[in-house]
């Protein structure tokens, strides 16, 4: 077994770590999951038949020792030094292999369970949701709101709520499924959704928009005009670079497009069944579904909703709309 689990660990020390160079794209879910498989089997194992048969070697070493000693005793030798608590203690003792495996499994089941069914953490790579979350940002995603999904295959078993528009949500990014991408839902099933000269418009009825003080950028050290949009009876702040034609460049040959009109000044789409129309609060500076199409329902992962941590800004911490 000793053998066994080496080659098991060094092969999860080996994809690991031909993930973190780049070697392969990595899979966090397939991961954990086949952690929590391979863990519990060592738990079931030590629980029903490796504890037990340490606990009878232990049993026949006392035994043993109390036959010695009551033969001792016989011949008038009252007086025995040594103890057998030391070797007890080692018979019992969880060998390595068992240390880390079983030995594991409880906490790695709890955060599996947590991560696949309640909350799954994620950071903030880019700066296509300011200012409604900065690059560093940790957040929260709700993983049941939506409905609770297989991990790994993230297939739907519970119906939970549809996505709203204005809700922050966290897909699987359609070009490429092993990446997750968050954004914002404008547009729902059935939704005609226009950007044109950067005014948002649904079903015909152009958002409500205020105007908001300049906002000041740090990472790239300038100012960019600042609003205050309505989507859902969500309000929310977005922004638009004064220096960035409205229209669409380098759009996708995406499913779905022959839905969606595109002109110099902007794009109009009509929202599929079973689709999300999904875009950036930096309206300039997102790559989104007006470029690589909308989000099948399948893609969900579940709804952003708190920042748990921001390491150089403490004040980032709280629930966001």
């Amino acid at each position: 077994m000793q053998a066994i689990t080496a080659a098991i660990l060094g092969a999860f020390g080996l994809y690991v770590g031909s993930w973190y160079f780049g070697f392969v794209e990595g899979n966090f879910a397939l991961l954990l999951f086949l952690a929590t498989v391979v863990t519990g089997v060592y738990w079931l194992a030590e629980r029903f038949y490796f504890l037990p048969q340490r606990q009878l070697a232990a049993a026949a070493l006392e035994t043993t020792d109390a036959q010695r000693r009551a033969e001792l005793d016989k011949l008038g030798i009252k007086q025995v030094d040594g103890s057998v608590s030391e070797a007890r203690n080692q018979i019992l003792a969880q060998p390595w292999w068992l240390d880390w495996t079983a030995g594991l499994f409880p906490v790695i089941i709890a955060v599996f369970v947590l991560r696949s069914f309640m909350f799954e953490p994620f950071k903030i790579p880019s700066g296509s949701m300011i200012p409604t979350l900065l690059v560093g940002d940790l957040i929260l995603v709700n993983k049941f709101t939506y409905g609770l999904r297989l991990p790994v295959l993230n297939a739907k078993i519970t119906e939970g709520n549809k996505p709203q528009r204005g809700d922050v949500m966290v897909f699987r990014y359609p070009p490429k499924p092993s990446l997750d991408y968050i954004k914002r839902v404008v547009g729902i099933p059935g939704d005609t959704v226009a950007y044109l000269n950067k005014r948002l418009t649904v079903n015909g009825q152009s958002v409500a928009t205020a105007a908001l003080p300049d906002f000041f950028d740090e990472d790239v050290v300038r100012y960019f005009k600042q609003f205050e949009e309505t989507v859902g009876g969500k309000k929310y702040r977005l922004l638009n670079d004064s220096d960035r034609p409205a229209f669409i460049p380098g759009a996708d040959n995406f499913e779905g497009r022959a839905g969606c009109s595109y002109t110099v000044e902007g794009v109009t789409c009509k929202v599929p069944e079973g689709h999300y129309f999904m875009m950036g609060d930096n309206r300039d500076n997102s790559l989104d579904s007006r470029y690589w199409g909308f989000v099948p329902e399948k893609n969900i992962v579940g709804k952003a909703f708190f920042v748990w941590m921001n390491f150089g800004n403490l004040k980032r911490i709280g629930s966001f709309d």
